[in-house]
Parts: C-alpha cells; structure tokens; sequence
C-alpha cells in the first residue's frame, strides 16, 4: 500500500502556525518537541478546534487525567485528519476509523514514543464503510451490510445483502477483507423471518464474540423470494414502490424497510474473528441490542470482568413511524451467563427508573457496572437528546443518574476509560473548554479533570506505553 500521510502531514505542520498561533501557551509541553527523557504511559487525547476557517484536528498527550490543564496552542500535540472513531488497541496501538458514507473510508494508526511524543506510523488503509467495529485479539474488525457479488443476484437482479469485514492487524500492519463469494455471509434470512441484519459489536469473551443482530426488514431479494412469503400478513403496503429517502434512510424500490418483528432481541454468538456460523440466541423480554444514530449501531452489548454478558437495548424501534414496526418494549437489559449461549432469568426495566426515558449508547465501567449516555426526555416527546449520564449497577439492578455535571453539555464523548472504580469520560460544553471528568462508580458523582483549552472536543482518548 502506497503511504499517502507524509504529504499530508507536512502540509498541515505547514499551516499550523496559521491555525494554532492564536491559542494560549502549553501549560503541559509534554508532546512538543522537547525531548523529555524515556517514559513509562501517557493518556492520548484527540481533540478539535473549530472556528471559522474550519476544523483542527490534534492529538496531545498527558500524565494524568485527573487534574490540570493542556493547550492545543504552541505547537503542543500532533495534527492529523481526525476520525470517526478512536480506538485504543491494547497493543498500545492507536488507530483513526473514519467513516464516509458511501465510499471507503482512510484509517491512520499511531504510536507513542520513548520521548512521549506521538507518531504516525507508515500505512495507510482504505477500509470498507462500517456500521460497527471491535477488538478481537491482536485485530480490529469492522462490519457493515452490504450487498453481495454479482454472482449472487437472484431471476430479477437483485443481490442479497451480505456481510462486509474489514480486518486490521495492529501487528503487522496489515488490512484484508472476507471473502463474500462463498455465501458464507449471507445475512439474508439470517433469523429465519427472511429479514437480513446487520451487527452492532463486538465484544469478546474468552475465544467467543457476542454482537447483536439487528434487523432490517426485508431487502429487495427478501422480499421478492417465494413471491413474498416472508411479508406479514397485513404488512404489504410497507413494501416501498419507488425510490427513495436519504443518506442512512434512503431505501429501493421493492425493500420492505425496517423491521416487522421489533419485539425481539437476538445475539450471535461466534466461535472466533471469521465471524460465520454463529449460534443465536433470542428473548422477547427487550427490543433489538443496538444504539442509533444515522447509519451508526452502536454496541449495547458487553462483558462484566466476571464475564457475564449484559445485552442492553434502549428500544430505538419506539421512534419508528409506523406504529406496526414500533416495539411495546421498554428499554432494558437481559444477560447471558458467562459460558453460556442462552440467556437467563435476569431482566432490568431501563425506563421504570428513569421517569420514562432511554439511552443512545453504553459501555462497561469496571466490575458490574455500566455507564448510560441517557437521552433527557421520552422517546414519546420531541427534540430528545443524550445529554446526561447514569451508573447501571447491574449486580444491583439499580440505575442511578450522575451528579456533578456541567449545566451546559453540548455534546459528550464517544470513549470512556475505567481505572480503580472510577470511569472518565469527555465532556463537551457550550462556550467553554471541555474536559475528562471522573466518575465514581458507587456513588455516581462527577468531579472535573484534565481541561483541553481552547479547543473545541475531546473525540477520543485512551492510555498508551510507548513503542518498543
């Protein structure tokens, strides 16, 4: 693979004493350009400034997450192209997933230097789109639903949809895709309803991977099989007759989109990274086990350090249009014991303890607990947005909304970190700096931590040792 970042990045050191000589002075010079001996860790934080030429993508670095402040001026940190996502390997790999609806997206990786500054390391990826990623030992894989080979298209044309898989190899340095001419990721009919799915996670435990299957409704070739035995009854005027929509909703003719069947919950269970032949799992105690977001799933799913596997689902099917494709369910979790493939008697109501109210996203917070990026009002009321955090106690059964918080919250970030009973996690505010702010697990209070100034976010952040 050709190497495209090394021009690109000397044009944006090139423009950065344009963009950043406005900023404030480091008070943390850790990531200029002074050597400051060997190290044992810093905390990697990307961070964005926004102003009216447009966007400043940086990463710095820190030695705590507890306290002080870091400026994005001086030089301090290295520019890059930003991501969708920031994900920390435990390799201490860092890598920038980026999404681009439509077309393959560029995916850079960096390192941690003895000096502790960060580098770019030599390549450069270009990835299928994905709807959902995950670590898988030394890779990160990341999925989307597509359609299939040509080789596969049905009497009328149309081809089924499939799984697409990207792997990276934090190791190596390598990428590869699945090969999708087998059949052998076929979603089509993959819960035996004829609606095709696509994966929201993946969160290993032991050699298994456990991701949601979502589904989507019936495409054009599950819906045109056996002359449309797999529509409901009653159901056919969801059939679309023209193209149409847009971005994340557009849809063809012919697609019966969304699901028929909201009121479940299903989870495959795989035996390794190939991802095929997965056990299923179902209860019809909670929805679907996925966050939305425009063509984003976000992973609900996760392990306790007992490995006991949460499924958490926040009901999105509530939003749909079409009271039909709308699930009666509130917002909840179930769980699948660790070692086990079927899920168990636990169940937590969501939306009992929350005055009615749902959640985008989750992640594990240490032991058994979680933490809920919550919306601040029904799905039944208009203009609801994630704004506030709760603890999930899941051994308790208990949710307990988080203390501490700025009032003005514009936006909260998309990583967390867990350390001695304590999950951190970005805090973007309207008019201000924005900052790490620590949580306590048990007592669900917030105290403010590092401060980024003069940015805008935090879009990521992790801890990593440096490159050996």
């Amino acid at each position: 693979m050709k190497n495209y970042f090394s021009m690109r990045c000397m044009y944006a050191y090139a423009m950065s004493a344009l963009v950043l000589s406005g900023c404030s002075d480091s008070d943390d010079p850790v990531n200029g350009g002074e050597d400051v001996g060997n190290i044992d860790g810093r905390y990697v934080i990307a961070a964005s400034v926004t102003d009216s030429k447009g966007t400043t993508n940086i990463l710095l670095a820190a030695e705590s997450l507890d306290e002080g402040h870091i400026s994005v001026g001086n030089n301090n940190g290295l520019l890059n192209d930003g991501a969708s996502q920031w994900i920390f390997h435990p390799g201490n790999y860092l890598y920038a997933l980026t999404y681009n609806q439509g077309n393959a997206g560029t995916t850079i990786s960096y390192v941690l230097g003895q000096n502790g500054t960060i580098a770019a390391r030599d390549m450069e990826y270009r990835i299928s789109r994905f709807t959902s990623y995950g670590i898988y030992d030394n890779n990160i894989i990341s999925t989307s639903t597509g359609n299939g080979p040509s080789s596969q298209a049905d009497s009328n044309g149309y081809l089924p949809k499939t799984l697409l898989v990207s792997y990276l190899d934090t190791d190596a340095e390598t990428s590869r895709q699945n090969d999708t001419s087998t059949g052998d990721y076929s979603m089509e009919n993959y819960l035996g309803n004829g609606e095709y799915v696509t994966l929201a996670g993946i969160e290993k435990s032991g050699s298994r991977i456990f991701s949601g299957a979502i589904p989507m409704g019936l495409s054009q070739f599950g819906a045109a099989a056996g002359n449309g035995k797999w529509i409901r009854p009653g159901y056919g005027d969801l059939v679309k007759t023209a193209d149409g929509g847009s971005n994340s909703s557009s849809y063809k003719k012919g697609e019966l989109q969304w699901t028929q069947y909201p009121d479940e919950c299903w989870v495959a269970v795989f035996s390794d990274e190939s991802l095929t032949n997965p056990v299923l799992v179902k209860t019809d105690k909670i929805s679907y086990p996925c966050g939305r977001f425009k063509s984003q799933y976000y992973q609900t799913i996760w392990s306790a350090d007992n490995g006991d596997i949460y499924v958490f689902s926040p009901s999105y099917a509530k939003t749909m249009t079409d009271q039909r494709q709308r699930t009666v369910l509130p917002a909840g979790v179930c769980r699948i014991p660790a070692g086990s493939t079927q899920f168990d008697s636990y169940y937590c109501n969501i939306e009992a303890q929350s005055g009615g109210r749902s959640f985008m996203r989750c992640w594990p917070a240490g032991g058994s607990c979680f933490i809920l990026l919550m919306y601040d009002r029904p799905f039944s009321e208009k203009g609801f947005a994630a704004t506030e955090l709760a603890i999930f106690d899941a051994i308790a059964g208990k949710l307990t909304f988080v203390k501490g918080l700025p009032s003005d919250i514009s936006s909260i970030g998309k990583t967390v970190y867990t350390k001695n009973n304590n999950v951190y996690i970005p805090i973007n505010v309207i008019n201000e700096s924005p900052a790490i702010y620590r949580i306590d697990t048990a007592t669900a209070q917030a105290v403010k931590g590092v401060t980024i100034d003069k940015a805008t976010d935090i879009t990521g952040f992790g801890y990593m040792e440096p490159a050996k």
